[in-house]
């Protein structure tokens, strides 16, 4: 008997109803819903079967499902009726796991503030994973068993784990479940956690009061230790405002450098924000067109707005698609958008058969091709595939190809968003941009 049988009030699962079919839609659309599929790609040896597992799943061929610590369970029903139970199971956490999770959740005032008000904050499983421990399964975690005999993944727990990731953008909280933790009982222990160290220790008090400096040179140690590095602030830093009323310096447009001060702010935080969480790995250096798009993407309207547009060289419509590109997905996005480039050999094979294994012989959309842009006639929807497999949603808006969201693995998935009609619908994916020249015309 484990630890959470013995105080029940740890281990209650949950059950959910069956989903309805999810034809021509993304099962994923949270980051990490994405990482539970691809912990299910990279895992299984059979590609064919997470192909019949996504399948199967939009068909609505998986039954009720169960959740509880490090399993979950459904029946999976194939076409022709045949029915199998189908188990994900995931290695639950030790205690010794969860204490140091408490303590990371603990470390930063944001992530506790978000915790109690019944939200789970990403760059808090981020920070988990840096100190060694991980909510999101990896490679080799999601161990399938199921009744139809298949050893590794079969097209039966490959659909249960596409019905996982829908649940996953719902409430991710099901990831502490999954690694045994309910919710409630978890936050009941960051709160008696932070109770409990609120009061100052013997080292505290040492810590204020210093070490005499020769005397911890001379041991070759420093006694307390030192302090660790300082939390992320919640926001970037707010450079000072220069609308002073002053005379600016001739040839300094105050509105101009007062966005650059910002927009410098925040891309310093950004770099803040990957040194503590242990990435130093950094990117490719922008080109300084690709810097004026990045600055674009907040720009007051007006001469700021005309001066990148020179810089990038695309005028002000150009800018703008160049900014709906970045926001979907940064350099990457921006390269997509450019490039028109040739999709020969196995490059070509391998975009077809994405494409073929993607719908039901009979759901495969017609696509004209030029290049590396496949486009439904009729539709003004089009595909894009980048050099790394993954499809970008494109759409036809007044003559023009504009990005519709975020790349998927899936092209099904990602035309589904490229077929989004309403406003509302595109802007949850790609926040619209509006410009305006200096004459006041808007973009």
């Amino acid at each position: 008997m484990n630890h959470y049988d013995e105080k029940h009030t740890r281990v209650a699962g949950r059950a959910f109803a069956a989903q309805p079919p999810a034809r021509g839609q993304a099962f994923a659309r949270t980051w990490w819903g994405r990482a539970w599929l691809r912990a299910l790609e990279d895992g299984a040896l059979d590609n064919a079967a997470v192909t019949a597992g996504r399948r199967l799943a939009r068909a609505g061929g998986v039954g009720a499902m169960t959740v509880r610590p490090g399993r979950v369970t459904a029946v999976v029903r194939e076409p022709g009726g045949a029915a199998h139970r189908a188990d994900v199971l995931l290695p639950e956490l030790s205690e010794e796991e969860w204490a140091r999770f408490l303590d990371v959740a603990r470390e930063q005032a944001g992530h506790m503030a978000a915790l109690l008000d019944r939200e789970l904050p990403p760059h808090l499983i981020e920070d988990a994973a840096v100190s060694g421990i991980d909510l999101l399964p990896g490679l080799g975690d999601l161990e399938p068993e199921c009744d139809c005999g298949t050893w590794d993944h079969c097209g039966h727990t490959a659909a249960l784990c596409h019905q996982v990731a829908r649940l996953l953008d719902e409430d991710p909280f099901l990831l502490l479940l999954l690694r045994g933790r309910e919710r409630e009982f978890f936050l009941a222990e960051l709160q008696a956690r932070g109770s409990a160290s609120a009061s100052p220790t013997e080292t505290d008090a040492r810590v204020a009061e210093g070490v005499d400096a020769t005397e911890a040179w001379a041991t070759g140690d420093i006694l307390p230790p030192l302090p660790g590095l300082p939390g992320l602030p919640p926001v970037p830093g707010t450079p000072p405002r220069l609308d002073t009323g002053a005379a600016a310096a001739p040839g300094i447009d105050p509105v101009a450098l007062e966005h650059l001060a910002d927009r410098t702010a925040v891309e310093a935080y950004r770099l803040l924000a990957n040194v503590l969480r242990g990435d130093v790995r950094g990117g490719a250096a922008l080109t300084a067109a690709q810097d004026a798009v990045r600055l674009a993407c907040a720009a007051p309207a007006g001469s700021v707005t005309d001066r990148l547009a020179e810089a990038s060289g695309r005028g002000l419509e150009g800018l703008t698609t160049a900014v709906r590109a970045w926001r979907a997905g940064g350099p990457a996005a921006l390269a997509v958008l450019d490039e028109e480039r040739p999709v020969r050999g196995a490059a070509l094979a391998r975009a077809r058969a994405a494409l073929e294994t993607a719908w039901e012989a009979d759901e495969l959309p017609s696509f004209d091709r030029h290049g590396n842009q496949w486009t439904v006639p009729g539709e003004g929807v089009q595909l894009r595939p980048d050099p790394d497999g993954r499809w970008w949603p494109y759409r036809d808006e007044g003559g023009r190809w504009i990005p519709a969201g975020g790349p998927d693995r899936d092209p099904a998935a990602a035309l589904a968003v490229a077929r989004l009609e309403t406003e509302t619908e595109d802007a949850q994916r790609v926040e619209p941009v509006r410009m305006k020249s200096a004459d006041g015309k808007e973009v």
